[in-house]
């Protein structure tokens, strides 16, 4: 059997820090300061070493309380606003800058179902032409390998401003091209702004 634990009056407080030190003590196990004050003994300590006693216990539990506060504001904050809201990557919106010849891509997953809206507009020079083609992830793996990719999944060519609306057939990765259809000999850069919002075709239900 067990032996009982020892009674509070044996155990003792630091004169320095009060900390509470085990019986038989002969200095305190954290600040090293001797002669702990027995737990009976406190009433009869000087002034000076009860105030300092009661004064490290209310620090430590103000410290117990602040730490405790902080934890819950962070459990609810956490809770109330709930997961981060992370942008989609066909969510973009931006100015490029297109060599002749050249292109840059916008991609990202959409699911099957849902689309992509958007438009663009060809700011400098003012008129010019730009060609926007959608591909799927096997034409697009096609296109890299410079291999012809099939007709793409949606375009527009010819135009210096325009609507993008793209409806996914399938899940699938999926890539927005925009292309300076212009040969690289006429040394015609485009300034091409485009927007992209994904949009899903799940009506808000009022609990999402």
């Amino acid at each position: 059997m067990s032996s009982p634990p020892p009674s509070p009056a044996t155990w003792g407080a630091c004169r320095f820090c009060g900390v509470a030190n085990p019986p038989g003590a002969v200095k305190c196990e954290i600040c090293g300061a001797p002669d702990p004050v027995a737990a009976s003994e406190i009433a009869k300590a000087p002034r000076a070493v009860r105030r300092r006693i009661r004064l490290a216990g209310w620090l430590r539990g103000f410290i117990v309380i602040v730490v405790v506060a902080g934890l819950s504001y962070a459990i609810l904050s956490t809770v109330i606003s709930g997961p981060p809201v992370v942008a989609d990557p066909l969510t973009t919106s931006g100015m490029y800058t297109i060599a002749p010849g050249n292109h840059t891509v916008i991609s990202g997953e959409i699911s099957g179902g849902d689309f992509v809206t958007g438009n663009w507009t060809a700011v400098t020079p003012p008129g010019a032409n730009v060609t926007i083609a959608v591909y799927n992830q096997t034409q697009w793996s096609s296109y890299l390998a410079g291999t012809l990719p099939g007709a793409p999944q949606w375009s527009n060519s010819g135009n210096s401003t325009g609507r993008i609306v793209y409806a996914a057939p399938v899940t699938d990765n999926y890539y927005f091209v925009i292309s300076n259809p212009y040969p690289v000999g006429s040394q015609l850069t485009i300034n091409v702004y485009v927007v992209t919002e994904y949009q899903s075709n799940v009506a808000d239900d009022g609990f999402g």
